[in-house]
């Protein structure tokens, strides 16, 4: 008997090898198609950044005064402490003043004397008993015998040297017993003022022309009333607590290092600051609006110089993307274009990237973005 709607038997069994042979096929790519592999991505997000350029600088003196001896004479005393804080006006050496005092007697007795005379010569010339001319020589003589007595008075004060200015004195130069002349080419000591403190800062022309034509742009907008604030790391990398402000621009470019000087002032209470020390300077130059930040292991180059990141896609694949990297920020990269708000840049396993290949994405291990060292404010890894 023949059973309605089915087929021979001997047409199953090609249709069967044929599905076996198939789903073979099917196993054997399978098993040779690589898993996807893992891959540790950053995500790039848009936001708000103060810009800052750090300048080497080096520290100067507010005022420093060389004191020198107006008279001549022997040093008969020091009456201060080497490296210690002098006021202005105080007294710092003592010369002999017994001379000085004794013609400052003479010119008093002279000034007496000439007085004596205008006053006698007054009189007689009422009754024309001296001469107009006799009486003129009388009064000159006696204004000249007062400018002896002022002039002499100088000299009694001037052997007493004062400090011209507050500050930390320095060591002195000439010890007791020493004769000083007037005038003399080497100092008795020095007073250096500390506080307030100069940083003067050297900044490349081309720096300052590219800033100004950002902020022209308005790719750059100013950071307002702090824009004159000025931060300090030391020389050993510690951060100086206290902020300074930006004084004044030199007007001129030194032609042999193309840049201009660039001068700050900075409180030093504690007189950590000395002069000639070498520091950084960080200067705020703007405020860039949608500044995209790519972490610094993210980035390489290729032969030619030029920036490139491998950028995964919405489909888990992976492009080379060249972009435009313009200067380092803490320790990423600050990219002006080729990459857009929330797209993701491959940080981990970049050697093993190809166009086109699909990837894992996980979030990235070695991504500890920091955009102000100042701050010591990390961001953490997306």
């Amino acid at each position: 008997m023949k059973l309605k709607g089915s087929f021979p038997l001997s047409r199953l069994l090609p249709l069967a090898a044929i599905l076996l042979l198939a789903g073979c096929n099917k196993a054997e790519q399978a098993a040779s198609t690589p898993p996807a592999q893992v891959v540790g991505v950053y995500t790039i997000q848009a936001q708000s950044l103060t810009l800052t350029t750090d300048l080497p600088g080096r520290t100067t003196a507010y005022r420093v005064a060389q004191v020198r001896p107006q008279v001549s004479g022997i040093l008969q005393q020091r009456l201060f402490t080497e490296g210690t804080e002098v006021v202005k006006g105080q007294q710092l050496y003592q010369i002999y003043p017994k001379t000085y005092e004794a013609e400052l007697a003479r010119a008093e007795a002279n000034q007496v004397t000439t007085g004596n005379l205008v006053k006698r010569y007054e009189r007689l010339l009422q009754t024309k008993a001296v001469s107009q001319q006799q009486y003129d020589n009388a009064v000159a003589a006696w204004k000249q015998a007062q400018a002896d007595v002022q002039m002499a008075r100088v000299n009694v004060e001037y052997t007493k040297v004062l400090a011209p200015i507050s500050g930390r004195i320095g060591r002195t130069r000439i010890t007791e017993g020493a004769l000083v002349t007037n005038g003399q080419e080497q100092e008795l000591t020095i007073v250096t003022q500390l506080d307030p403190i100069y940083v003067d800062i050297n900044q490349p022309i081309t720096r300052l022309l590219g800033l100004q034509r950002a902020l022209e742009s308005g790719r750059l907008q100013k950071v307002g009333e702090n824009q004159a604030e000025v931060s300090l790391t030391l020389d050993d990398g510690s951060p100086y607590p206290l902020p300074g402000a930006l004084k004044f621009n030199e007007v001129q470019v030194d032609p042999t290092t193309g840049s201009v000087t660039l001068r700050a002032v900075f409180p030093n209470p504690n007189r950590k600051l000395l002069p000639g020390m070498f520091v950084h300077a960080q200067l705020k130059e703007g405020v860039q609006q949608n500044a995209l930040l790519v972490p610094q292991q993210a980035l390489f180059r290729d032969s030619r110089g030029a920036a490139n990141v491998w950028v995964v896609k919405p489909d888990n694949s992976v492009e080379m993307r060249q972009v435009e990297a313009l200067r380092t920020v803490g320790n990423a990269w600050l990219v002006d274009s080729g990459l857009q708000n929330g797209e993701r840049v491959v940080t981990e396993g970049i050697q093993r990237m190809r166009n086109g290949i699909a990837v894992q994405p996980v979030a990235a291990k070695n991504v500890d973005l920091v955009a102000d060292f100042s701050g010591k404010t990390p961001k953490a890894a997306n």
